[in-house]
């Protein structure tokens, strides 16, 4: 048995009820079956995971909760000083260390809490929502399979997202009603410094139709060998409006693969951005199903640096007709760093009047960087506008001349250059504290100074 699946996390001694546990040991067998995925799979075709090996990682210990922000580690609470997010939950490894929520949510019928608490005292919601956002990357399961996997409706799943439904120590939970509009975000950070640990976290955000709310979702750690095998669920109803704001940036040593699954009901929009910076091999997946006139908007922008490997793999199923897509990944990639992009837009044979557009930009700021991208479509309709692209290049020799013949030096030139190519991205982005964490971020990968941004240019 490997520790995995050794005490002290065991599915038996979580006692939860029934329906879940039946869930996380199907899922367990499903993670039993199923081989670490090697570059023969199409999907994994440019990343390498021989070396990996889920089993070496133990789950993180418990933590005890602090009563106050200055009582976090320092590199959280910096994070939470500057963030746009109003409700705040603190998670290290399965362990809620910290809570700052607005008193009145309760009164609105808004629950924002972590998932394990949620199982406990909404079990309706949970049981109705978990597992329920499918996704269509994978091959449709066999007779077999179904009848062998029934209690687990995603049955999609790969060996690390099969991980996550079988043994995710906590998460968080957002749920709101019919109607409501949140003004302020919300946002939830996981934090890790136990080394050679992982943790398997869990988020289910739950709008019901017409509700709308911003939603941050952080992940942060010192530099220490430790792993995360995420899942993101993002359910929205009818007419639903969702914001969601997701940034890793794992120390270095980090292995970080996530899938996020998102289901868009008739009418519904939602505006995505994912930001990738940290973890030494990091995987994201990115996956959104349209249903009728829903819209989604997916941003990305990372950057990576010296020996660090990014790879995005994203897919936009448009199932109904009338429904909008529009994808911008941009990326940055310096010394030895490798970059991967894989992504597609599929339509459905009904689904007429599809408008979606897919679009990859890599910039390259040295000669040893790498990047793969590879845009696809999958068109089963005969009415519809679609497009997809990518370009790579390096940056402009005279642009990075002009700026240092007047006298800048070089990181901060290059700074300058790298915010320019996000900038469409950038300013797509409402939350002025995450923008102006990003420009810091990218400060300190390119040897730059901090304390000058775009924002604070524009005012």
């Amino acid at each position: 048995m490997t520790q995995l699946t050794q005490s002290p996390f065991t599915i038996s001694s979580l006692n939860e009820p029934a329906w879940l546990e039946k869930s996380r040991l199907s899922a367990l067998e499903i993670y039993h079956d199923r081989k670490v995925p090697t570059t023969a799979v199409e999907s994994w075709k440019y990343t390498n995971l021989r070396r990996f090996k889920p089993e070496n990682f133990s789950p993180a210990q418990p933590m005890p909760a602090v009563a106050s922000l200055d009582e976090l580690p320092a590199k959280i609470r910096d994070r939470l000083s500057s963030t746009d997010a109003a409700g705040r939950i603190v998670l290290s490894g399965s362990s809620v260390i910290f809570k700052d929520v607005p008193s009145d949510l309760e009164a609105k019928g808004v629950i924002f809490t972590d998932l394990k608490t949620a199982v406990e005292k909404h079990p309706e919601l949970v049981q109705k929502y978990l597992y329920s956002v499918v996704g269509a990357a994978y091959p449709a399961p066999t007779a077999q399979a179904l009848e062998r996997y029934e209690a687990i409706p995603d049955l999609d799943e790969d060996k690390f997202t099969a991980l996550n439904a079988a043994l995710w120590d906590n998460g968080f939970f957002l749920y709101v009603p019919r109607n409501v509009e949140l003004e302020l975000p919300l946002g939830g950070f996981r934090y890790l410094d136990q080394e050679g640990t992982f943790t398997a976290s869990r988020t289910l955000v739950v709008l019901e139709d017409n509700a709308k709310v911003t939603y941050i979702d952080e992940q942060d750690s010192p530099d220490l060998k430790a792993a995360n095998f995420g899942v993101v669920e993002l359910f929205l109803g009818k007419g639903a409006n969702l914001r969601y704001v997701a940034i890793q940036n794992w120390g270095r040593g980090f292995t970080h693969i996530q899938r996020i699954k998102s289901n868009l009901e008739r009418d519904a929009t939602l505006n995505s951005l994912y930001v990738t910076m940290g973890a030494t091999l990091s995987r994201s997946e990115v996956q959104t199903a349209l249903s009728e006139n829903s819209n989604s908007e997916m941003l990305a922008v990372y950057f990576a640096d010296k020996d660090q490997h990014f790879d995005h793999y994203t897919l936009q199923h448009h199932q109904k007709p009338r429904a909008h897509s529009d994808l911008l990944f941009k990326g940055v990639l310096t010394d030895k760093a490798r970059g991967v992009f894989s992504g597609l837009i599929k339509v459905e044979l009904n689904a007429q009047k599809t408008d979606a557009y897919q679009k990859n930009r890599t910039l390259l700021l040295s000669d040893e960087a790498r990047t793969d991208s590879v845009p696809q479509l999958e068109i089963n309709a005969n009415d519809v506008r679609c497009s997809h692209g990518s370009t790579t290049g390096p940056v402009d020799a005279q642009e990075l001349f002009y700026l240092r013949s007047r006298g800048i030096p070089k990181p901060i030139a290059e700074k300058m250059l790298v915010t320019a190519f996000l900038e469409d991205v950038l300013n797509r982005v409402p939350l002025k504290n995450v923008v102006k964490y990003l420009e810091n971020v990218i400060a300190d990968k390119v040897g730059a100074p901090k304390g000058f941004n775009r924002i604070e240019a524009q005012e």
